[in-house]
């Protein structure tokens, strides 16, 4: 788990840092989580960071079990007025261990996701470390959908990495990156030509 936190921290780190010159009306462009922009995703990072086991059942009970409603309450608890007051929040919260009460992986979905989620409509890019990309890739596969996984699009295909030691599946072929693959397993968009093969159109319809 220390290296799964090592590894969080250091993503924490560098997407604060690519946000910090960032003009403020830049913060409301529409993020790749839909119905959220920028400034939506780095307020749900902050509450991620800060939540606690405890805290996240009496927020997840006060949501009346719905995790939508929880991620909500979440981004308006802990989005400010001023995005700079909002990184600020986030910088304070970023080398926290504490988290809700699931697999551990999720920490790096998290990480990686949300910061794709941001960079990539800012134009904003980042090599990820390749072996945590594929660990978080592996649990979005074991992960059913109705939890935030990619079990049941996955279901069927091949997904072989071009960049990390993955070839996992049976069926129609996926071709692509890591971090690609991890985020058409999550539910997102990719730009054209990021997937190929004969599965490729499967996984992201």
């Amino acid at each position: 788990m220390s290296e799964i936190w090592t590894v969080v921290h250091a993503e924490r780190a560098a997407l604060i840092a690519d946000l910090a010159d960032l003009p403020a009306e830049r913060w409301s462009t529409p993020s790749l989580c839909p119905g959220w922009d920028v400034h939506d995703v780095v307020a749900h990072l902050t509450d991620d960071a800060k939540t606690t086991q405890l805290g996240f059942v009496v927020h997840f009970a006060a949501a009346r079990f719905d995790f939508d409603r929880f991620n909500q309450a979440g981004v308006a608890r802990e989005r400010a007025e001023d995005p700079a007051l909002t990184l600020a929040a986030f910088r304070a919260a970023s080398g926290r261990t504490t988290g809700a009460p699931a697999p551990k992986a999720t920490r790096l979905i998290e990480a990686f996701v949300h910061g794709e989620d941001i960079r990539r409509p800012l134009g904003l890019h980042r090599d990820y470390p390749v072996a945590p990309v594929v660990t978080a890739v592996r649990h979005q596969l074991d992960t059913s959908v109705k939890v935030g996984g990619g079990k049941e699009r996955a279901r069927g295909l091949r997904l072989t990495a071009t960049d990390a030691d993955l070839d996992v599946g049976d069926g129609p072929q996926v071709r692509g990156s890591a971090v690609a693959l991890l985020l058409a397993l999550s539910g997102r968009a990719l730009a054209a030509g990021e997937l190929d093969g004969p599965g490729a159109a499967t996984l992201t319809a």
